[in-house]
Order: structure tokens, then sequence, then C-alpha cells
């Protein structure tokens, strides 16, 4: 039998399906995973994401990662601020036009059927509560609606549905790879567990079931603060921009607050459906690699998703 597939050109084994997790910012260590896979002579021949796994795989389906890890890099907190436009009086804080607007400039108009590699994006209809998978129709529908994390974006309507982040239900959706001619299954979480010991720290079990020692301080938002919910936004936002000034305590409590409560429901549904539906390979960054909105860490995010991947393959002589 020879030793390759004609179909392929490629030695056996080596056609994987990437599963790419939901996890904010953290997602930007798919680029790097997918490098490391590239490097190892694997070939993608299939892709599922959800949130920002739906962003990245999609964009690099499209042919374009190269392009956006390198605008990805140079983002820098003031570029962040300037791609979020405030939805006022809309379900959600930021309506995403304007970071979709920057990304299909960047990646260019698809239709998922035609891209060259097969693709998912999973989102949640609001209304069924159910998951929905993107496999046809406008590459920028389906990631706007993978990537609508509720209360931070707005949701995205669709044919009459209400549809937002897919993390929600699956935010590591190895389901919608079992259809894909594939060798292997690969799933990347960026919502795995904290490296106590290489931080130095020695938590209590009740610690690392809460997500975070006791003599962290959670700040409450609560007390007296801006008149407005616009100039409570713009003070949070604010504090994220100037990275030199000290963040007033009550933005500092609001993100923190919501970014813990985003991990802490991804975490919970990640376990879940890899006992439920393990992969052939499981490759794993911590979730406190990052919080969700720090896309200017864009570069150290690619190496971790890089050492991550390479240190798992090696794991499994992959």
């Amino acid at each position: 039998m020879s030793a390759e597939d004609p179909a392929t050109a490629r030695p056996r084994g080596k056609r994987v399906a990437l599963v790419l997790g939901a996890g904010g910012a953290r997602g930007l260590a798919h680029v790097g995973v997918i490098q490391a896979i590239e490097a190892r002579g694997y070939e993608v021949a299939g892709i599922a994401g959800a949130s920002m796994g739906a962003l990245v795989g999609g964009i690099y389906a499209a042919g374009r990662l190269d392009e956006y890890s390198e605008w990805a890099r140079g983002l820098e907190r003031g570029d962040v601020l300037k791609l979020l436009d405030f939805a006022f009086g809309f379900p959600g804080l930021i309506r995403g036009e304007r970071v979709i607007g920057a990304l299909r400039e960047l990646v260019g108009d698809h239709l998922i059927e035609e891209l060259s590699i097969p693709y998912t994006a999973v989102a949640t209809d609001l209304a069924s509560q159910r998951e929905v998978w993107f496999t046809r129709g406008k590459l920028f529908d389906a990631i706007r609606a993978s990537i609508a994390i509720p209360m931070v974006f707005t949701p995205h309507m669709l044919e009459g549905r209400e549809l937002v982040d897919g993390g929600l239900l699956a935010p590591i959706p190895i389901a919608a790879t079992r259809q894909m001619r594939v060798d292997r299954v690969i799933a990347v979480d960026v919502n795995g567990p904290v490296s106590w010991i290489n931080a130095g720290l020695e938590p209590r079990a009740e610690e690392i079931v809460a997500g975070h020692r006791e003599d962290e301080v959670i700040e409450s938002p609560a007390g007296d603060g801006p008149a407005t919910l616009r100039e409570r936004m713009a003070g949070i936002w604010e504090g994220l921009a100037k990275p030199n000034s000290a963040k007033p305590a009550k933005s500092r409590g609001v993100m923190d607050l919501m970014s813990r409560s985003l991990d802490t429901m991804q975490a919970h549904m990640s376990r879940v459906q890899l006992a439920q539906d393990p992969p052939d390979l499981l490759i794993q960054i911590s979730r406190e690699s990052a919080t969700f909105y720090e896309f200017w860490r864009a570069a150290e995010l690619v190496e971790k998703g890089r050492e991550a991947a390479e240190k798992a393959l090696d794991a499994a002589n992959l």
C-alpha cells in the first residue's frame, strides 16, 4: 500500500479537522495553533469554530490568516478602542459594525460554500435556545452572529432570528466536525485550567472552583458614578485605552466581573463538551492568559498558542 494518499499528496494520517473554541481575545492563540499544525505537515481539511474561533477559522479558510495576524499584531489599546461603536439604546454595548467592516476590508467578502476548506461557524438562536450551524451563506454574517457575546455585542438579526455568541451553548463545537472526512480531530480550548504551580500559587480546592484566590478583590460597580450610560462606558474603555494611567476602581470592577462571568460559563461548558465528545487531540491555553477584551496582546497570545500546540503535538508523538 502506498504511503501517500494520492488525493492529497500528503502522508496518510495528516488530514485534520480543527475545532477552535470561544474565549474572546484568547482566541488569538488559534493563529499560533494553526501555524504550529501546518509546520508539522498537517493538512487542515475542515474547521468548526465558535465566537473568536469562528472568526479565526473563517479568515483562515478564506486564505487571509497571515494578513489578519499582521493586522492584529499591530493593534494597540487605542486602536482597539477606535473599533468599538457603542450601541446606545440597543441590546448590547457595541454594535460591531465597525470591527466587522475593518475585517471585511482586510479579508474580502466570501461565501462559506465557496471556501477552499469546509467550514462551520456556530451561533446561538435565542428564541429556540439551540445551536445554529452556518455552512452556507455570507462568511461575515456567520462570523458576526457567532461573536455576538451577550451584553457586549448586539445580537445579529438574520432571517428573522436573533443570533448571539456560539460559545453560549457550544464553546468547543466538536460535533460540527464529525461529518468531515479527516484522520483526526484536534480541538483547541482557550478556557483551559489555570497553571497554579507555574504561577507560584497554592490555592485551596474551593478557590480553584471559584476561579480566583480569596485575597483577590472583585470591586463592585455600585456607588457614585457617571451620570449617564455614555459617560460610564466612556470611562470603562478610556481606562483600557490608557495603559499608563490608573484605571478607576469602578471601571476595573465592571470589566473584571464581565470577564470572570464569561470565563466561568465557557470553562464549564467546555468541560462538559469535552467529556461528552472528546477529540483525538486537545490543545489547551489557560483562561488566565488574557481577559476576553485584551485584543492588543495579539503577538503574545499567538505565541502562547504556538507553544501550547507544539507541546501537545510532542506529547502525542504527532
